[in-house]
């Protein structure tokens, strides 16, 4: 899938590297069924219930959630980018999981980005897209204390994209979103500890700080901090499910 193709395109939009970022820039990601059961796939992956080795057949799956076979398919060779998915030509496709060290490369790739787009954004982001930032954060707040995983975990990809955006490089917005569609299952999977949610605000008020602040060192600081402490909660849920 490419980056534009999960993007919102608006009825009446600009052209070229303008509607790129006014897209990224909203927040908002349109979310496509190859992609809808990418993460349902991914969710059941993650919790055991879809073991190592078991077969994920296109015309059962297709059967289960009502679809043709094409969203299937890509939904699958996402699943495989991510290494969830092992699929080889004759054999199908069955449940993989990613080795250890292909997992924290995973991760140590996506904190480098992550912080490169924080720093930039201290310096860079525009007055309307910090006010954007701090009102996601605040709505982050609220869904922290209600306690809702997958919710949070929706808007925690918009605060996300908008630190993306107001790096006002297209070139790295577009890599570390691609590079989070691969380690994404991951993240999603450890919002479900116990306490998390709450971690994670805290996590995102330093970097918020930061950026509003103009900190660049302090912004790339406390994003990397941050992954990093997402893969430690991703490992912690690893071993309980």
């Amino acid at each position: 899938m490419s980056f534009d193709d999960m993007l919102v395109v608006p009825a009446s939009k600009p052209s070229g590297r303008k509607a790129s970022r006014a897209r990224l820039s909203s927040g908002i990601v349109k979310v496509t069924r190859a992609e809808e059961l990418r993460l349902q796939l991914a969710d059941d992956i993650v919790r055991g219930v879809l073991p190592p080795g078991a077969s994920l057949d296109e015309t059962e799956i297709a059967r289960r959630f009502e679809v043709s076979r094409t969203p299937v398919r890509e939904a699958l060779r996402q699943l495989a980018a991510s290494g969830l998915v092992d699929s080889r030509a004759h054999r199908g496709a069955f449940v993989a999981q990613p080795s250890p060290e292909r997992l924290t490369g995973m991760f140590e790739a996506m904190a480098e980005l992550e912080a490169l787009c924080a720093g930039l954004a201290a310096e860079r982001m525009l007055a309307v897209e910090r006010h954007a930032l701090e009102a996601v954060h605040e709505e982050l707040r609220v869904l922290s204390h209600a306690g809702n995983p997958e919710r949070f975990a929706e808007v925690n990809e918009r605060f996300h994209n908008m630190i993306y955006t107001g790096s006002q490089n297209d070139y790295i917005a577009e890599i570390t979103l691609a590079t989070r569609v691969r380690v994404q299952p991951f993240r999603r999977a450890q919002f479900r500890n116990l306490g998390r949610l709450a971690k994670s605000q805290a996590e995102h008020d330093r970097v918020v700080i930061a950026i509003l602040r103009g900190d660049r060192p302090g912004a790339a600081a406390a994003m990397r901090a941050h992954i990093e402490l997402v893969r430690g909660e991703y490992e912690h849920y690893a071993v309980t499910v």
